[in-house]
């Protein structure tokens, strides 16, 4: 698939006003996390999607997402009181409430309506799972997803925010790659000893995912049109004529279900969600979710307190991430340490802020690539015909997530890899 400019622009550009920022508001984005703004916190400036914003909890504990600057004259609203049902601008005291309505205009005289004149931008905030979400759009918003992680409760799940310096097209691009796994992540140990990726995969007695990565580095690669996004396969040799078959997921529009979390495979899933802050910056939320027990928290915050400093990776473009030519020789593939989402960094921020895809060379590895992009430009295009994208969801009989699974197994010899999913979908349990 050759990609023109004005194809990646589609894609890559989401500010208000623009084709990609039309169909991204229209799903809900993850925007904080829920402990950011904790009851009787600060208000906290944010910036999505291109808009400068602040989130705040009022003094109901209702979340609101209003326009940053003041409607009055433009002061930042994030330094206002949490007071009296709203957010009060410190400038003239004008009140807003979570739904942009001015509540009061101090300063006026008593007499005056003004204040019912004014709309300030307002955005609904839902809270689930640890995260807050927003959604962006005209109208009605949809349906939130019934993703089965959303209903997992703090001990079942582990959340993580870190900045990238790249359009979130990169970095949602390279957890939809199966065939760089094989590459960029490759350690050159045996094992790993307490790694996630050391573990034995189902149906196999002696072999952990990451020697089936290292061993077949030319997986037959599948993608698969789906009513949330492309499911992806990667079929790799195993042992005794068998394959090893791994299934992620591209959730549109900005989302990847993949293999991850601990305990056994199949247990849960890694979710990696990519919010644009602008168009050369974006937000990665990571979302480790084990239905079956609880997550290791202590070694994720030891991962995270050694390779991430105040939400971002430690390891960056200014210092080369740390690389140790030494270290390719004796340790892993890349000298880059062993966390695999700063080794992402490396290959999705070094392209540059927005990758000049009419650039590329793409190979048959670059199969699930190519068919997120379309189903992306198929999305815009039924948006700028008046449309919902697929994946908006307003029907609740309609909102059934159980068939977006995530597969790391071995089969025998002649089965079908495309039953693996159907076997394994997981039926979500009621939103309390």
């Amino acid at each position: 698939m050759m990609f023109s400019k004005e194809e990646n622009r589609l894609i890559t550009l989401t500010g208000r006003g623009t084709p990609g920022g039309a169909l991204m508001r229209c799903y809900w984005h993850p925007i904080a996390l829920a402990d950011e703004i904790p009851p009787g916190g600060a208000p906290m400036p944010v910036k999505i999607l291109g808009e400068e914003l602040v989130l705040f909890r009022d003094d109901r504990d209702r979340l609101g997402l209003l326009g940053l600057y003041c409607s009055h004259r433009c002061a930042d609203l994030s330094y206002g009181r949490i007071e009296d049902g709203g957010l009060r601008c410190l400038y003239h005291g004008w009140l807003f409430d979570i739904n942009g309505r001015c509540l009061e205009q101090p300063a006026e005289p008593p007499e005056s309506r003004y204040k019912d004149e004014i709309r300030h931008l307002a955005y609904p905030v839902i809270e689930r799972a640890g995260l807050l979400l927003a959604h962006m759009g005209k109208g009605e918003p949809p349906l939130l997803p019934s993703y089965e992680f959303l209903t997992a409760t703090p001990e079942h799940r582990y959340l993580q925010k870190t900045y990238l310096e790249c359009n979130y097209l990169q970095a949602l691009e390279g957890d939809i790659d199966p065939a760089h796994l094989s590459y960029l992540h490759r350690s050159l140990y045996h094992r790993v000893l307490g790694r996630k990726d050391a573990r034995t995969v189902p149906g196999s007695a002696k072999s952990s995912s990451a020697m089936f990565l290292r061993a077949d580095r030319r997986p037959k690669l599948e993608a698969e049109r789906t009513d949330f996004g492309v499911r992806n396969y990667a079929i790799r040799e195993a042992e005794d004529g068998q394959s090893y078959v791994r299934i992620n997921n591209f959730i549109m529009p900005n989302k990847v279900a993949n293999v991850g979390g601990e305990g056994r495979v199949g247990e849960g899933c890694s979710i990696h969600w990519h919010v644009p802050v602008d168009d050369e910056n974006h937000i990665r939320f990571d979302f480790i979710f084990n239905r079956a027990r609880p997550v290791a928290r202590e070694r994720y915050e030891q991962e995270a307190t050694n390779e991430v400093i105040k939400n971002r990776f430690r390891r960056n473009k200014r210092n080369r991430y740390l690389q140790d030519r030494e270290m390719m020789k004796t340790t892993n593939f890349s000298g880059m340490g062993d966390c695999n989402a700063a080794q992402d960094a490396f290959a999705t921020e070094t392209p540059g802020p927005i990758h000049d895809r009419s650039r590329e060379h793409l190979g048959t590895t670059d199969v699930c690539i190519v068919a997120a992009r379309r189903q992306l430009l198929t999305a815009i295009a039924a948006v700028q015909a008046g449309h919902d994208p697929i994946h908006v969801i307003r029907d609740p009989a309609q909102n059934d997530m159980s068939h977006i699974v995530v597969v790391s197994e071995v089969v025998p010899s002649g089965a079908d890899h495309k039953d693996l999913w159907k076997k394994r979908a997981q039926k979500p349990q009621a939103a309390e």
